[in-house]
């Protein structure tokens, strides 16, 4: 894993951070792990619950093959965060661990471990909305993955 997982930075009325992993996977669970990092105090969130997220997103018309090269990191990054947002709006979870299993074109494959929201314990920090698609950006770098999230408050 890469030291710095994420670290937030300035956008006008909404939150924005960059995540940081060695590989698209860690990138991935790092960007999942900043998002409730500044959504909730995740010292107080026990690993209990377990669950199995599967995403998918739609192919260009026409392909019929697909490589790594075609996948459209962006939008499935915006999908996955967003997934684990109205998981958390439906379902009263906090999650604290991302575990990516499959990445491959168009699918996400992962468990989010956490536990329910517990008022008597757990703190919300940063009320969140949704992470939109404003200036997101996934990016290979010569020694890591990168990625700039804008989430709405």
């Amino acid at each position: 894993m890469t030291k710095e997982r994420y670290r937030l930075i300035e956008h006008t009325g909404d939150l924005a951070f960059v995540a940081y992993g060695k590989d698209v996977r860690e990138l991935f669970q790092n960007a999942a792990f900043a998002l409730f990092d500044v959504y909730a105090d995740l010292s107080k969130v026990e690993e209990i619950t377990e669950r199995q997220i599967n995403i998918s997103i739609q192919a260009e018309a026409g392909a019929k093959e697909a490589r790594e090269t075609d996948i459209d990191y962006e939008q499935l990054l915006v999908k996955w965060l967003n997934e684990l947002l109205y998981i958390n709006d439906v379902e009263d979870l906090l999650f604290r661990r991302f575990n990516v299993v499959e990445l491959a074109a168009g699918r996400l494959s992962a468990t989010a471990c956490g536990e329910k929201f517990d008022t008597e314990r757990h703190v919300i920090l940063t009320p969140l909305k949704a992470v939109t698609y404003h200036r997101i950006e996934v990016v290979r770098e010569p020694d890591r993955w990168r990625a700039r999230v804008v989430v709405d408050l």
